[in-house]
């Protein structure tokens, strides 16, 4: 009850934080992005999914499962997602990597961002 009451104000402060200059190399095929995520885990504050490269995503979210799916499409990763009540419709992000960190940025790089940590 109360992870259902504080993911979206977590999130939307996570994700309001200012793109900084940085490190980040973009990702721009499907074959480099499923090389960096096969077989491993994207975590961040209570945040596990895995992205696999039959397109399906699936993990937990503050306790409770996430699912969804996703494509290639040109230079970006879209998903859709469902978590508990709640689905993130489609959407089409831009994919960079630092080292371990991978950022996705939401509407075709223009929105907010999410950095989640490879493990």
């Amino acid at each position: 009850m109360i992870a259902k009451r504080l993911l979206p104000p977590l999130i939307a402060a996570w994700l309001a934080v200012p793109a900084m200059a940085s490190g980040f190399e973009p990702v721009t095929d499907r074959q480099s992005f499923v090389a960096l995520v096969s077989g491993k885990s994207l975590t961040r504050l209570g945040i596990r999914l895995n992205v696999t490269p039959d397109g399906q995503i699936r993990g937990r979210a503050f306790g409770a499962t996430v699912t969804g799916d996703w494509r290639w499409d040109g230079r970006y990763f879209c998903r859709s997602m469902a978590w508990k009540d709640r689905t993130f419709d489609h959407n089409c992000q831009s994919v960079a990597r630092d080292g371990d960190v991978i950022r996705f940025r939401s509407d075709q790089g223009t929105g907010d961002w999410a950095d989640l940590t490879l493990r």
